[in-house]
């Protein structure tokens, strides 16, 4: 468990215990020269066809190809033997695949109900993550989405340090405001563009099991589990399960 329970706003640190840190210094720096070379190497062969879709955005709809968001994501500090996790926010990359100027407190709204247990969706057993026939979402939006071809930009947020390529998933605010205490030590980790929620349902899923998914990456991290994740993402995005 993870000590600092307080609002997100007034907990900038969690302290997670020695014993789960010990001995992973190296698997972080091994970590850290896979998001690097991986994400450098995505960004030159993958240039063009994010050009191309840059250049869809703008046709089938006005305003920027990019979105950005404030998200929470988090950071490693060893002091002393003793290995903290601090909170911070940092702007996220993605491919717009809304309407220019969507109203956000839609999906704020739908996120906290969601993550209360009390957001509905097609089937009354099962809430989903991500709104149903959202109007806000552009014909290309809707394409990028099914594909995740939306969170190509990200690898720049790899690039610079804020995102590593396998963690939990980065959230905004509003999400973590209303987290329990024991959601909280998913966020000892840096977040990441995919990860075992990812590859085990996506959207599908509740909020809970996907919190439970975040918690057994962190407590389980390691660069073999990267590299599996990373080698499973793909034919998880390519059969569009989970995807809304």
């Amino acid at each position: 468990m993870l000590v600092g329970q307080e609002p997100i706003e007034h907990a900038q640190t969690l302290v997670v215990p020695h014993q789960q840190e010990q001995g992973r210094t190296g698997y972080f720096m091994a970590k850290r020269g896979l998001d690097l070379v991986l994400a450098m190497v995505s960004v030159a062969l993958l240039s063009p066809l994010m050009a191309l879709i840059a250049i869809l955005i703008k046709l089938d709809s006005a305003g920027p190809a990019l979105f950005k968001q404030e998200r929470i994501g988090t950071r490693r500090l060893v002091r002393d033997g003793v290995v903290t996790w601090q909170v911070r926010e940092f702007v996220i990359y993605k491919f717009r695949t809304m309407v220019q100027n969507a109203d956000p407190s839609v999906h704020e709204k739908h996120i906290q109900a969601f993550v209360e247990g009390q957001a509905t969706g097609p089937e009354k057993s099962r809430a989903k993550f991500k709104l149903n026939n959202d109007p806000r979402i552009t014909r290309v939006g809707r394409f990028l989405r099914k594909t995740s071809l939306d969170e190509l930009p990200q690898l720049f947020n790899v690039i610079k340090g804020q995102v590593s390529l396998v963690g939990p998933r980065p959230v905004p605010v509003y999400e973590v405001a209303k987290y329990q205490p024991w959601h909280r030590e998913r966020l000892a980790a840096l977040p990441g563009v995919t990860g075992l929620w990812q590859i085990s349902g996506r959207c599908a899923l509740s909020f809970d099991e996907m919190i439970r998914l975040d918690i057994d990456y962190v407590r389980n991290q390691s660069l073999w589990l990267d590299l599996k994740i990373i080698a499973l993402t793909i034919p998880a995005v390519l059969s569009g399960r989970g995807a809304e």
